[in-house]
């Protein structure tokens, strides 16, 4: 079996299934594309993305993960306070290296938890202190990112929304041409986003006209070894056992009947141009 046989895409509007990531991220180019991933929490990515991580590396991609919170809230017992940012920033290097991402290319912005979004931004007060924005675009023109996976911002975590207008809002800048001294711009050819553990926003199904159970626009079913993979990755974060038990409970509800495991995703257009065709057509 060619390693990209064990993942099948599926176009949730036209019905169409192949074994490409040029599904989810049109004109996909393998080894000459860079991904990055937007998280609110360093396992987010892992519990939402990791299949679409795993496909991307197996095609000759590489792999970028931005991780905005510092996780201090992510405690389970008082003891572990102190410690937990250490523990948890350990335990995000070792995840991701297990899914083939390197720790070179995890960015941690080390925000306060429950807190991101009032960092979204240049300048975030009037003492002219910097939020993540610079770094954001520094970081992504620096390593030329081509694609971007952002968290769904739809009824999850204030966190990820704010890694969803990382990638949504900022992430576009990066290849226009302002602020040109701190990195030269590149621009990011496609955005999708993906679910922690929540329904996505049903605007793309009413839009496109899916009914609106069928929320994500693109699906992937890989095969068996590739949850497996995830599993293993997840087992990492040890002092969040607690906290996404549940979320590891509900994996078993991606299971198809025969064998396979499902993750769902909407690309977007994050800055859509826009269209008077029809409004003229009424003149």
């Amino acid at each position: 079996m060619d390693t990209m046989d064990r993942f099948t895409f599926l176009d949730t509007n036209t019905g169409e299934k192949n074994h490409s990531l040029d599904t989810l991220f049109p004109g996909w180019n393998g080894h000459d594309e860079r991904v990055m991933v937007y998280c609110g929490h360093d396992d987010d990515a892992i519990l939402g993305a990791s299949y679409v991580i795993q496909a991307c590396i197996e095609d000759g991609a590489e792999v970028f993960v931005t991780i905005a919170c510092s996780g201090h809230c992510g405690y389970s017992t008082p003891e572990e306070k102190d410690t937990i940012v250490d523990k948890r920033r350990a335990e995000a290097y070792e995840g991701y290296r297990l899914l083939g991402v390197p720790q070179d290319h995890i960015l941690r912005l080390e925000l306060p938890d429950f807190s991101a979004q009032s960092y979204v931004g240049l300048l975030i007060d009037e003492n002219h202190r910097e939020g993540h924005f610079r770094k954001t675009i520094t970081n992504l023109r620096e390593n030329k990112i081509t694609r971007i996976m952002t968290t769904n911002p739809y009824h999850e975590h204030v966190d990820h929304t704010a890694a969803y207008i990382m990638g949504a809002y900022d992430a576009p800048q990066a290849g226009d041409a302002h602020s040109v001294d701190w990195a030269e711009p590149y621009p990011v050819k496609s955005v999708a986003m993906f679910s922690c553990w929540a329904e996505f926003d049903p605007e793309d199904a009413m839009v496109s006209g899916r009914k609106t159970e069928v929320r994500a626009n693109v699906a992937v079913a890989v095969t068996e070894d590739v949850e497996a993979k995830t599993m293993e990755s997840i087992s990492a974060f040890s002092s969040q056992k607690a906290i996404i038990e549940d979320l590891c409970r509900q994996r078993a509800g991606r299971k198809l009947a025969d064998g396979r495991f499902l993750e769902c995703y909407i690309k977007y257009d994050p800055r859509p141009k826009f269209n008077y065709e029809p409004y003229k057509a009424m003149f």
